[in-house]
């Protein structure tokens, strides 16, 4: 069964951002796990305010990129279950995405990674988003004069900029992953798949390169979706996967490429949460 999560007062379901974490998660040992303060929740809510990124749950205010619905810990899977979910977090955006930005995935997912660091260590396996791509289409406003549509700017060339960060990474530690990502009840990420990776394997960059796109519901076990069906189209039914080697197995790699398939969808008239899941593929890298 899925494990149902829901809404918190802060905003509608239009600006929520999930996160699951999959894998084996060893508790420190130094740890407390019955101290409040130190639960996934409270330390996401003070890390992500450390870091300027929450917005403080008060009349008019205003700064930060989201506001905190809620966090959690799962308990270890049985001996012989597979996947585990590990922990999972789900706030709102607070914000309208900025002009030249992409939806904050990797910041979000920098705060539950480190929030996770402290709690224990995390073999992961996969990661599931939930990405409410509706945010980046054009928006239509209501002047006195009449209506209109308020353009945005596509966030690519900020994200090509961001790709910076991987440039490093040690070739050793690029990783064959398949990354589902799935629109519910609405088909239309299956007719603008193609388009998609036509796009993605124009882009000057190197953190992702994708070799191959399954347009179709495949026999691939995928994740069951984590969230509710009203916080999205669900349930699931419509899904294409993207195959190819990422830079390296990180929550930081992994939100920039959800990032990036955030923008590419939208490019090509997809205006809908879409449920992303990431794994390891069983493909070797070439």
């Amino acid at each position: 069964m899925p494990a149902v999560v829901h809404e918190g007062d802060a905003a509608g379901p239009a600006g929520t951002l999930f996160a699951s974490l999959y894998g084996e998660l060893a508790p420190h040992p130094w740890r407390d796990p019955f101290v409040a303060s130190s639960d996934a929740y409270s330390l996401f809510v003070a890390r992500s305010s450390a870091l300027g990124w929450l917005t403080e749950a008060m009349p008019d205010a205003s700064g930060g990129l989201w506001g905190m619905n809620d966090a959690g810990q799962d308990r270890p899977a049985a001996a012989g279950a597979s996947p585990s979910r590990a922990a999972w977090f789900q706030v709102s955006l607070t914000e309208p995405v900025p002009n030249r930005r992409p939806l904050p995935v990797q910041p979000f997912l920098a705060c539950a990674d480190d929030v996770v660091a402290r709690i224990g260590t995390l073999r992961l396996t996969a990661v599931q988003l939930l990405l409410p791509v509706q945010l980046l289409l054009p928006v239509q406003v209501s002047p006195v004069e009449g209506l209109g549509i308020s353009p945005r700017t596509p966030a690519v060339g900020s994200l090509l900029q961001d790709a910076g960060w991987f440039a490093d990474c040690a070739p050793r530690h690029r990783t064959r992953v398949r990354v589902t990502v799935d629109g519910g009840q609405d088909p239309a990420i299956r007719s603008a798949a193609p388009a998609m990776l036509d796009w993605l394997r124009k882009l000057d960059q190197h953190v992702f390169s994708d070799d191959s796109l399954s347009p179709a519901n495949d026999d691939h076990p995928v994740l069951e979706p984590a969230v509710i069906d009203e916080l999205w189209q669900g349930p699931a039914r419509h899904r294409v996967t993207f195959q190819g080697a990422l830079a390296e197995w990180t929550l930081d790699a992994l939100g920039w490429l959800a990032a990036l398939l955030a923008e590419a969808s939208a490019r090509h008239g997809v205006g809908i949460p879409l449920l992303v899941t990431a794994s390891r593929s069983t493909s070797r890298t070439g």
